[in-house]
């Protein structure tokens, strides 16, 4: 009897470690909610028209009957589904992050907050992890989806966990840079604003400029017999796009297509890089640098009134 009354009295112990108070109620404010659950119908509702679209289609292109689909295709729908869902969490992670402290702020309830116990690591860390556990729950919701491939063949269990895993890191990237938003600017609106035109510009932003700069250098090194590798460099901006470093895991041949044959040179066969892993390069970066900043900058009153009372000393 002793024994189970000491685990009991470790079990809350271990899940007020685990679970501040800050955590603990938005994790009820996000879960809990109407809201929630009309997020969730709304995503699966859209992931669903898009893959069952997507066999449709295929199959009134290539004369297939109702119950038919090529296998050799599951690839190729895999990868529309991956790109489709990459799209969503585009869409869906700036509006989940960009105002969980600016709209404290807009409350006037922030001041409050950074009046408890938890320092602003816990605060910061918090909101972010809540934020992101309602889209981790939103992805892998759409699993069964993923599972349609399955029965056609040509995929592994594999590649689905390399895609959500990909999903994973793309959620604390862009989710880190909605929260530093957030704690930079007092107003949720111009947070919302610029966290989404922040995801605009690595999704389409840089797969348009590597465009237009590639047929710019293309038409100046038009007619010469050995044309220099100047637009080489091209390939690490699109590198910082989602939608093509996760194609470049499952096909190689886009990174090596993107460098123009590699760094040193069109004769070259190997990319100094492919576009996936410069993209988790990057982005872990950013990402280490985003979340420190956004501690930092959660108490900007204190910080000002520490650097005038450090400059009358």
């Amino acid at each position: 009897m002793s024994g189970q009354s000491a685990a009991k009295r470790r079990l809350p112990d271990l899940r007020t470690r685990l679970i501040n108070p800050v955590l603990g109620k938005e994790f009820t404010l996000r879960m809990r909610t109407p809201r929630s659950m009309w997020a969730l119908l709304f995503y699966l509702t859209a992931i669903g028209i898009l893959a069952f679209g997507f066999m449709y289609i295929f199959r009134m292109d290539y004369g297939l009957g109702a119950a038919s689909f090529d296998p050799g295709r599951s690839r190729t729908m895999f990868l529309f589904i991956s790109l489709a869902q990459l799209g969503l969490i585009a869409f869906m992670t700036p509006g989940l992050t960009a105002g969980v402290v600016s709209s404290e702020r807009e409350k006037q309830t922030l001041n409050l907050l950074l009046t408890t116990q938890q320092s602003s690591t816990s605060i910061i860390l918090s909101k972010l992890v809540s934020s992101l556990s309602f889209m981790t729950l939103l992805v892998i919701s759409t699993m069964p989806i993923f599972s349609i491939v399955f029965l056609y063949g040509g995929i592994s269990p594999g590649q689905v966990g390399t895609v959500f895993a990909f999903y994973l890191f793309t959620m604390l990237a862009f989710g880190s840079f909605g929260v530093l938003f957030s704690t930079w600017m007092k107003r949720t609106m111009l947070s919302v604003i610029t966290s989404y035109g922040l995801t605009l510009f690595m999704y389409g932003g840089t797969a348009f400029l590597y465009l237009i700069l590639h047929l710019m250098i293309d038409s100046m090194t038009s007619g010469q017999p050995n044309p220099p590798g100047y637009s080489n460099w091209l390939g690490f901006l699109m590198g910082l796009n989602p939608a093509a470093a996760l194609v470049s895991i499952f096909e190689p041949e886009l990174s090596r297509s993107v460098f123009r044959g590699g760094w040193f040179g069109p004769s070259s066969a190997e990319a100094p890089i492919e576009l996936w892993q410069e993209y988790f390069i990057v982005y872990s970066i950013l990402t280490v640098i985003a979340i420190p900043l956004s501690i930092r900058h959660i108490r900007p009153v204190l910080k000002r009134k520490r650097k005038k009372a450090a400059g009358r000393g």
